[in-house]
């Protein structure tokens, strides 16, 4: 093994902010696959970094506080497992409520829409569920867009009152309610109509 390689990885790694989720990918401008897994192995062999998937590795992030080792991100956790296999995703379910603080249930699995197969990973205590839907309901439209649809439709429009009205406008920035009204117009007429509601002040600016 190459241990120049391996030094620039690992400096590379030092840089990260700890908590930070990576994949093998993040270090292909170093050398190639081969060294880049024999330098990750021997770096979770000396407690620098942890595995937390096949491929999918973390700067851990400790806390003075509790004594001990922070849970890793799950969305973090998804995010690279997105980019690894290059796949759209985004939150559904009770995790998009979750992310846009409009349920405050823990949710026992996280649950993503993606334009990549269905597949579930578990690591620990935590549950990863991937949902294949077509490239025409996440391609082309930003996070924040697809994040608030999702939430809406888990939802549904009987469970839209003027409180959830009020957490959307409060949580998403002009740019993102802009976005959202110019990229949801192919959505449910329902949910569009309780966007053009919600962000009714952007929209006349």
């Amino acid at each position: 093994m190459n241990n120049g390689y391996t030094k620039e990885i690992r400096e590379r790694i030092l840089s990260f902010e700890e908590g930070t989720v990576f994949i093998m990918s993040d270090f292909a401008d170093i050398t190639d696959t081969t060294t880049i897994r024999q330098s990750l192995s021997r770096l979770v062999k000396s407690g620098t970094i942890q595995r937390i998937l096949n491929g999918i590795f973390v700067k851990p992030k400790y806390s003075n506080l509790l004594g001990e080792y922070v849970e890793t991100s799950p969305e973090s956790v998804a995010n690279a497992l997105a980019r690894s296999y290059h796949w759209t995703i985004a939150p559904c379910g009770n995790t998009a409520l979750n992310l846009l603080g409009l349920s405050t249930q823990v949710t026992a699995v996280w649950s993503y829409i993606s334009d990549g197969p269905y597949k579930v990973y578990e690591w620990d205590s935590t549950k990863l569920e991937f949902k294949h839907r077509t490239n025409k309901e996440i391609t082309g439209l930003s996070y924040m867009t697809i994040l608030v649809i999702q939430a809406l439709k888990t939802l549904g429009q009987s469970n839209v009152t003027p409180e959830v009205i009020q957490i959307l406008k409060d949580k998403l920035t002009d740019e993102d309610k802009q976005a959202c009204l110019k990229e949801a117009k192919e959505s449910t007429d329902w949910i569009y109509s309780t966007l053009s509601i919600a962000f009714k002040d952007v929209k006349s600016k």
